[in-house]
């Protein structure tokens, strides 16, 4: 194995200011094509943060947080989003029947970037929700920020990067990029809002923050997607799939240590996802000779989000590979091009974190916490490249040392930071 020491640098903070955020881009490249774009994710990742800075004082601004805009969409939507001038509404998912008039005002004027939507649920998932406007709206989600975000980068990770560059040329790539090395525990543990991310400095802080975000969650934000008979209970659940990042989900065993049926652990869960906070990783669905798991694993939005959940003080492995999601998903979701997003595993225990496919071709990606990874912990790597032939761009294997190295053909082993 050829190995090269990564040299020590210190992590620069982000500086002041409002951050670039990945997103950016693509969101103006759709205010300029399509009459209405919608932007979704959790609350606190900054939607509005975002939108205000991308068109500040060109838009008229209206935040259906505010009563009585809330009153006046419910009661006379055209009235709100009339006047002819470009208009940003904020928490559209307050008032869902509202597309009903964006769509008959655009069918009549469909000039680029008309209408802009902010969101803390996604609509196309919410029940109440009937109109999706295809044809119409572009749909951009948001997620907490990314670590490339957090440094003040406006980037994801290097997956362009690998997935353009044949695999012997990666350690120069990743080397050329001089990203500064991090603990990922701590990164873990400030997640990715920009509140506790970037504000907070202690954990005591960032405790009474998640806990706040928690019961907004609960006692308003929930109650506006769906009526959940017990909030102890739904918390209960939360705290389940916490502490259950990384696993394959099976709905029935968690209704039977919960005590609750499996339609409302299937409703809830549901409703979890529709707020951005519950990631479910589908199956890799490309088979070929060998009988695969089918249910998807479960993630969550943030990791320290997940963490305060949990009642979990030190993240482990598994919120490792979380990290690395999150990661994936802000680059995906900031992408034109299609981007697909799996796991792999056969009924024999074979295993790929992430198989990352574009245009037809797949990166495959294992997380080890381990500072030194071994040939063994490429198992599933090699195994999935040995299924799936020269359709496999390349194998990759993150970890949490400071080391790059080859493990095998087109297998590299590299610290996280150095990707993320």
């Amino acid at each position: 194995m050829v190995r090269r020491a990564i040299p020590e640098r210190r992590a620069a903070g982000a500086g002041g200011g409002v951050l670039p955020r990945h997103a950016a881009g693509l969101l103006a490249r759709s205010l300029r094509v399509m009459p209405v774009t919608v932007v979704t994710g959790a609350r606190q990742t900054g939607k509005t943060t975002l939108v205000e800075r991308l068109v500040p004082g060109r838009r008229r601004m209206v935040s259906l947080d505010d009563l009585d805009a809330l009153e006046l969409a419910r009661n006379d939507p055209e009235a709100l989003l009339g006047g002819g001038r470009q208009l940003t509404l904020d928490e559209v998912q307050r008032a869902p029947q509202l597309l009903h008039a964006v769509k008959r005002l655009v069918d009549r004027d469909r000039r680029p970037g008309r209408f802009l939507l902010t969101g803390s649920a996604n609509l196309l998932l919410m029940r109440r929700v009937s109109e999706s406007l295809a044809g119409r709206a572009a749909y951009l989600t948001l997620w907490p920020m990314a670590r490339g975000e957090l440094l003040g980068e406006g980037r994801a990770g290097a997956w362009d990067l690998l997935l353009r560059e044949p695999p012997q040329a990666w350690p120069d790539a990743l080397a050329r990029r001089d990203v500064p090395p991090g603990d990922w525990r701590d990164l873990a543990r400030r997640g990715g809002f920009p509140v506790p991310a970037l504000e907070l400095r202690s954990a005591s802080d960032r405790r009474l923050w998640f806990e706040g975000y928690v019961r907004s969650y609960l006692e308003r934000d929930l109650l506006e997607l769906s009526a959940v008979g017990s909030l102890p209970d739904f918390r209960r659940l939360m705290r389940a799939v916490c502490l259950q990042v990384g696993q394959m989900l099976n709905q029935s065993a968690l209704g039977r240590a919960l005590g609750l049926p499996q339609p409302t652990v299937h409703r809830w869960l549901n409703l979890l996802e529709a707020s951005y906070l519950l990631v479910r990783l589908p199956a890799y669905a490309a088979n070929r000779r060998k009988r695969l798991v089918r249910s998807p694993k479960i993630y969550w939005a943030d990791t320290g989000l997940a963490l305060h959940l949990a009642g979990a003080g030190r993240p482990d492995g598994p919120h490792l590979e979380n990290l690395v999601l999150h990661d994936l998903l802000v680059w995906r979701d900031g992408h034109e091009e299609r981007v697909e997003l799996a796991y792999w595993r056969t009924v024999t225990g074979e295993e790929v974190d992430f198989v990352v496919e574009r245009s037809g071709a797949a990166l495959a990606v294992e997380v080890k916490a381990t500072t030194r990874p071994r040939l063994r912990d490429a198992a599933g790597l090699l195994a999935f490249r040995r299924e799936h032939g020269e359709r496999v761009h390349g194998a990759l294997l993150l970890h949490g040392g400071r080391e790059l190295a080859w493990l095998a053909e087109r297998v590299l082993a590299a610290p996280w930071w150095m990707v993320l």
